[in-house]
């Protein structure tokens, strides 16, 4: 049975990121949150000061995790773990295919024994070369080839949406589709390739900031805090199951503007370089120009309007990694 007092939630990936954050803000409003991580990309540290009587952590992987939990006891499951960052997918493409795919599988099936409401994290790379900006949500959706993994990512989380999306319509299962675009704030790791979190730390140690391509193309980079507030309405809204939103801020900045701004509001003298694609990730590395989400979807079932301004989130950011040492900056530089 579920519990009629306290909401208990499940939270994939809750050590990471996103995760820790949701996590903090689903205990700070009363919930008792489970967490499985099998701390991968995830860290402990970043549930270090969580309150043990409201969160449980276990550290192990989905699939083996599922298997001693019941799924009965859950009011909503958050799926956020995965494999993550470019540096990562360019390395690893065999982890990140299993593990974006396997686990979400195993998910599904055990949030449809009781139709748990469930929320799948996806992300911006599943629009692929995308043909237009921004990128709607009934978007088509262009892949490079087979023969770069580059691709391996934006495809392996596309599979996890047609499965969600399956499980929606043959079982029922209540799921709401997020995909994420550029969601930055403390917390964050340089370590697999995210590049804010890399300008700060080179910013901090006098470093050169290194932008890869010519750093015309253009991101949005949205505060993980206010991603955060958001996620419990969307997956609590009947109205939002079975659909796909994207979620972050449509205020585009180019990377090497992106650098610029680090620099200026750290005060650091730092220079700024660029780096050949081919050099940073290998031969036949593709990249958009342009990423930007279409957010009326999101602002029509919601109201999401972000709160932080990318200053902020510097700022917030290089705090956080004052306090580490040198050698933890380095290698996230």
């Amino acid at each position: 049975m579920k519990p009629t007092t306290t909401r208990r939630v499940l939270i994939t990936g809750g050590a990471g990121f996103i995760g820790s954050h949701l996590v903090d803000h689903l205990v700070q409003r009363g919930d008792h949150v489970d967490v499985v991580d099998n701390m991968s990309t995830g860290s402990a540290a970043n549930l270090a000061n969580v309150d043990l009587q409201h969160v449980t952590i276990i550290e192990d992987c989905v699939t083996n995790a599922l298997d001693h939990l019941d799924a009965g006891q859950y009011n909503s499951i958050y799926h956020l773990a995965a494999a993550v960052g470019v540096r990562l997918v360019i390395d690893e493409p065999i982890r990140t295919i299993e593990t974006n795919v396997l686990e979400t599988s195993a998910l599904l099936r055990f949030a449809s024994k009781h139709a748990i409401p469930t929320l799948l994290a996806s992300t911006s790379e599943v629009y692929g070369k995308g043909m237009k900006t921004p990128f709607a949500e009934d978007d088509e959706v262009v892949y490079g080839p087979t023969i770069f993994s580059r691709w391996s990512y934006a495809c392996s989380k596309a599979i996890d949406e047609y499965l969600a999306l399956a499980y929606y319509r043959q079982h029922k299962l209540p799921v709401v589709i997020m995909r994420f675009f550029n969601t930055v704030g403390p917390r964050q790791t340089g370590e697999y390739g995210m590049v804010l979190p890399r300008f700060v730390a080179a910013a901090l140690l006098g470093k050169p900031l290194e932008v890869h391509g010519d750093g015309a193309q253009t991101r949005c980079f949205c505060d993980v805090r206010d991603v955060v507030d958001v996620l419990p309405r969307m997956v609590e809204l009947e109205s939002c199951a079975g659909e796909v939103f994207n979620i972050g801020t449509d205020v585009t900045i180019s990377i090497r503007d992106l650098a610029k701004l680090v620099c200026k509001t750290l005060h650091s003298s730092s220079p700024i370089v660029t780096i050949p694609y081919d050099s940073a990730f290998g031969e036949g590395f593709e990249d958009l120009r342009t990423r930007q989400p279409d957010l009326r979807k999101i602002r029509n079932a919601v109201g999401f309007a972000p709160k932080y301004d990318l200053v902020q989130t510097i700022r917030d950011i290089a705090t956080e990694f004052r306090s580490q040492s040198p050698s933890s900056l380095e290698s996230m530089a």
